[in-house]
């Protein structure tokens, strides 16, 4: 029975490939040996670099995704409130309409927050079976499916980190063969797996500790992102454990990749409101700038300006507005109504005594 998954993941494996040999071939041209465990450590970060470099744009709408996801929290929750407790049918249509139109909205999904792993995947699996057949391909004398010729399997089979690590064996495999120098090789193997959590947690925590504001931190997604705080990173435990060493360093790295990446998005692009953005607010201000209403880094002077011009605006735009009436009850208006003829009458009355008066002065 041919390998589904193999064919679907063959295009991949081979672009894989591609790079792979692509970036040996590179350290090996400027002097490195060929067979050592160091010169494919290199080639598979170079191979992280190439995979997130091209993610960046979906790496970018990932993080304005989740921020807004955080933000339309409130009004998610008011929509299911409203909603909760009716089971028929009409109201459960009306709810994901709703929520989808406030979705499109905000211009966000909960399918695109998670998007840039979704396209990740496929490149980890790939990657992962190439390694994964490494072992088997040289021992049958074979390459893999594309530019890893049988010659590169081998020297990849055969290359070893610090001259004990196999790149191509996992930590469960290690322990069990105990081949030369395998304490080395477990202790690698752990600090990567701790490196990799620690990095997992301080990615998760550059979100929720600094880019929300004060109204998203009062959501249901809010409390999910705190409970993945904690789990998320564990994860990496299994993989340490399980997945080859070649594939642990690409994920490591990858993870690398994206505290770093997102700390620079943070900074940058902070969610407004929140601690991210008052600092760098701060830091704008210690140089004498300041944001425009437009999310411009204009001069200080300038945003002054700006700040009173709208202030301007905001004054005449009130002063113009036509004043509202106070609302006046139906008793009170029906006394207003009777009232007002006889003070009509009284009025008139005094208008002709008055009139008298003048006559009599007249005489």
């Amino acid at each position: 029975m041919p390998d589904l998954l193999g064919i679907i993941l063959w295009p991949l494996k081979w672009v894989v490939e591609l790079i792979l040999v692509a970036w040996h071939g590179l350290f090996t041209f400027l002097g490195m040996p060929p067979a050592d465990g160091l010169t494919w450590v290199l080639a598979i970060i170079g191979l992280v670099i190439v995979v997130r470099a091209a993610l960046i744009p979906l790496f970018v709408k990932q993080i304005k995704s989740q921020r807004k996801m955080m933000e339309i929290a409130p009004e998610l929750k008011k929509i299911q409130e409203k909603y909760k407790g009716k089971r028929d049918q009409l109201s459960r249509e009306a709810m994901s309409r709703e929520t989808m139109a406030l979705y499109k909205r905000n211009g966000t999904s909960p399918v695109s927050g998670c998007l840039p792993l979704l396209v990740q995947m496929p490149v980890f699996f790939s990657l992962y079976s190439v390694l994964n057949g490494v072992s088997t391909n040289a021992k049958s004398g074979h390459g893999g499916v594309g530019p890893l010729t049988p010659e590169l399997t081998l020297e990849f089979y055969n290359a070893k980190l610090f001259g004990v690590a196999s790149l191509h064996e996992s930590l469960v495999d290690t322990i069990k063969t105990q081949p030369v120098g395998w304490q080395t090789t477990v202790a690698i193997m752990v600090t990567l797996v701790v490196l990799m959590i620690a990095s997992q947690f301080f990615t998760q925590l550059q979100i929720v500790s600094k880019n929300l504001s004060p109204e998203a931190k009062q959501g249901q997604a809010y409390q999910m992102q705190r409970v993945m705080l904690y789990i998320l990173p564990f994860a990496f435990v299994f993989s340490g454990i399980f997945f080859p060493l070649g594939v642990v360093i690409y994920w490591f790295t990858s993870n690398i990749w994206t505290a770093v990446q997102q700390f620079l998005v943070i900074r940058n692009l902070p969610t407004p409101g929140s601690q991210a953005a008052k600092e760098r607010e701060e830091r704008l201000a210690r140089k004498g700038k300041a944001i425009d209403a437009n999310g411009k880094i204009i001069s200080l002077e300038k945003y002054q300006a700006e700040q009173q011009r709208l202030l301007e605006e905001a004054e005449k735009a009130r002063a113009a507005a036509p004043k509202r009436q106070q609302p006046v009850s139906k008793q009170r208006a029906k006394k207003q109504g009777q009232k007002g003829p006889a003070t009509a009458g009284g009025g008139s009355s005094a208008s002709s005594r008055d009139t008298g008066a003048d006559s009599a002065q007249t005489s």
